[in-house]
């Protein structure tokens, strides 16, 4: 395969997201995409027909996908991956789907997939809310993960943010009863804003009570953003939503 960003190649890369807030687009995310290097230039060529799932925009089949029927776990923003990948070894019953539009981190989890011969993961390079829209059945995910999301710290950079009540309905209604909705944040006004939005969403209950947060989970290792944070001294909140039946949702 050629260059994944040319002409010639799979597809360019993706359009940023946008939402229409009046008559206005505003985008929830920016191509950052850094340097990429000649590995994760092999990764895209070599490994995405392996590990990858090009957005069709339809329904998709996991259980052909994957070719067995697991539950399954959703990462959007893996970032680098790493988060994703430990899960990945640490949990092979379950299957992992993994979102990330920035091409540097997509190809340098795919290079540590081929290393894990990891047969229980897959990935999208394409925009989270166009994959929960029109790829991921409605109560079909185990559970749904979002680390350290950008915090568009400025404030009038707020309505960027990705947790906001239309994404937080859209991603109540992918998630099967029981399912569960993992969170984690190092700013604390971030985390504020998800409990603004998260507990006043129907169909799902903060484990931690309104406006709780739990310790770190064992699922979750400690990422260089936490790391980085840490050292800023920014605390860090993890929080974690289960999926009810309540206001006449299934």
């Amino acid at each position: 395969m050629t260059d994944p960003f040319s002409s010639e190649g799979r597809k360019a890369p993706p359009k940023p997201f946008t939402v229409t807030e009046g008559q206005r687009k505003v985008r929830s995310f920016v191509l950052r995409q850094g340097r990429f290097t000649e590995a994760q230039q092999r990764a895209f060529d070599e490994l995405w027909p392996r590990f990858g799932i090009d957005y069709a925009g339809e329904p998709r089949d996991f259980d052909a996908t994957f070719e067995r029927k697991a539950k399954r776990i959703l990462e959007i923003g893996f970032g680098n991956g790493e988060a994703l990948r430990f899960s990945a070894q640490r949990d092979p019953d379950r299957d992992h789907i993994g979102i990330e539009v920035h091409a540097p981190g997509v190809g340098r989890l795919l290079n540590a997939l081929a290393a894990d011969d990891a047969r229980n993961v897959r990935l999208y390079h394409h925009d989270a809310v166009e994959v929960l829209q029109n790829e991921i059945a409605d109560a079909s995910l185990d559970e749904a993960r979002i680390y350290f999301p950008d915090p568009w710290h400025k404030k009038r950079h707020h309505k960027r943010r990705l947790v906001n009540p239309e994404f937080a309905a859209l991603l109540v209604r992918k998630l099967a009863p029981g399912g569960r909705l993992h969170l984690a944040t190092d700013w604390q006004d971030y985390a504020e804003r998800m409990w603004d939005v998260l507990d006043a969403t129907p169909g799902i209950a903060n484990r931690a009570g309104e406006r709780g947060a739990v310790p770190r989970p064992d699922w979750r290792p400690q990422t260089h953003f936490e790391t980085r944070g840490q050292r800023l001294g920014h605390g860090v909140w993890d929080l974690l939503y289960d999926r009810t039946l309540q206001d006449g949702m299934s």
